[in-house]
This record gives structure tokens, sequence and C-alpha cells, in this order.
């Protein structure tokens, strides 16, 4: 009461503007929801803040918030963000493929790590589920994608970035790729890229009992024995090279 009462003298006095610091355990958004509340109060035209809060550390009241309210619509949205661990900095985003795309049916996760600057810097993201895409790293699935680079902004969320990288899977960009030889597939022979695709979809991300290995072995497996292959070099290439079966196959016939 006694600050709301300096600050209508204040206004009496024709000063515009007041600055103070907060508490350093305030959150920015509870600072900038309090400033609004009081300058409405003390009818002032505008209320700034010093603030005194770290901006370099993570806000984890705003990432508990969020991951409440993704969970609230997941079955509409199929987008669901759970924590890794009880440090809230380490996220696991999961999306499903678009339909009437190559990424149809496909369940993808994706890696989150929260800056120390959130929200006010992106999350970063790459896909943990393999995919072929003209903006996904088909090795490391580092995503190109402009929000969680230099447009991002504080009003988005977990929840807005992983729809924006569904949607990105809808509409791929070639001509800014991250995987340059998908990008010239894309380009250049569209059927060949869309039939990669949708077969890496149906192999990394279509839920199934059996393991990746298990499913390359049920596809092609017998036919590699009869190539003149060892079942066991066959397994142990395929493990060796993390479960890319193209890999697999090339580095197999390539000796």
């Amino acid at each position: 009461m006694a600050l709301l009462e300096a600050l209508k003298l204040a206004r009496q006095m024709g000063i515009d503007s007041v600055v103070f610091e907060v508490d350093s355990e305030m959150t920015a958004n509870v600072a900038a929801d309090y400033t609004a509340k009081m300058s409405l109060q003390s009818n002032l035209p505008w209320l700034l803040y010093l603030s005194s809060f770290n901006p370099e550390m993570i806000d984890f009241a705003r990432v508990q918030k969020e991951l409440q309210e993704c969970s609230r619509d997941i079955e509409a949205s199929g987008i669901k963000v759970t924590p890794k661990s009880e440090n809230l900095a380490r996220l696991t985003g999961t999306i499903p493929g678009p339909i009437g795309t190559p990424y149809e049916g496909g369940t993808f996760q994706i890696d989150i790590s929260l800056p120390d600057g959130y929200p006010f810097e992106p999350p970063k993201m790459q896909f943990a589920t393999k995919v072929w895409h003209p903006n996904i790293s088909s090795q490391s699935g580092a995503i190109c994608l402009d929000i969680l680079k230099d447009q991002w902004s504080p009003a988005l969320t977990l929840k807005t970035a992983l729809l924006s990288v569904q949607a990105l899977l809808s509409a791929p960009q070639p001509d800014d790729p991250q995987d340059a030889v998908v990008a010239q597939q894309y380009l250049k022979d569209y059927q060949t890229f869309s039939g990669t695709a949708r077969y890496w979809t149906e192999t990394f991300a279509k839920t199934s009992s059996l393991g990746v290995e298990e499913k390359f072995w049920i596809r092609i497996g017998a036919e590699t024995v009869e190539m003149g292959f060892h079942e066991a070099i066959v397994r142990s290439t395929l493990d060796a090279v993390g479960g890319d079966e193209n890999l697999a196959l090339e580095k197999l016939c390539s000796g």
C-alpha cells in the first residue's frame, strides 16, 4: 500500500514514469504483470521496472506451465512434451506425421534442450527419430527452421515450436536446406524422395514391438544372406551404422 500511495503522489507531482527494482526471485512474467497492475492502480501513463533477476536463468515456472497446457489437448493435437528427468531443461517432444505426407502414420521424437536464457532464447531441438527431409539432417537430426533461430520470440512456446516443426514436414523448403543431398533429390526426383521418406517413416517412426534391426531383418535379411553375407555380419554392420539400413547395405556391398 505504501508503494501505491507513493506512486499516486508521484502522479500528482507530474512524474511521468517510475523505475523500480524487483526482487531477484521475481520472474520476468510476474514482474511484467505486477508493473501493469500498479500502472493501472496509480493512474500513471506507464510504469517501467529495472529487474535484478538473472536473465541467464531458465524460467522453470513457465516451463512447468507450458507442460501442463500441452498435456491438456494432447489427444486433439498429438503434440506431447515430457521431461527426460527431474531437470526440466532436458525434454522430449513428440509429434505425429502430418496426414497426406510421406510421414503420415509416423510418430517422431524430438530432443529438446532449454538454454539458460529460455524463454528469451530459443529452445534447441533436433530429431531423435531418423527422418528423410530437406530441412532435417539425415545424420544428426538437426533442424533448419527460422523460429528456432533468429525469428524466435518469448511469446512462442514449446508447443508452438513443435507445431512449426510439424508444419515443416508438410511443407519442405529445399531452397534453404539442412541436408543438401535430400534437397537435391526432392527438387530433381520427387518420386524417389517421397518413396525414401515413406520408407524411413515405416522403418524408424512407426510404433512396433520390433526393433529397427528386426524390421530390417524381416524385410531384407534373407536376401542379404542369399547374397553371401553371414547373418552375424549383417546384424553387426547394421548396429555399427546406428540402424541406418541404406548405409548398412552400402557398407556390406562395398566390402
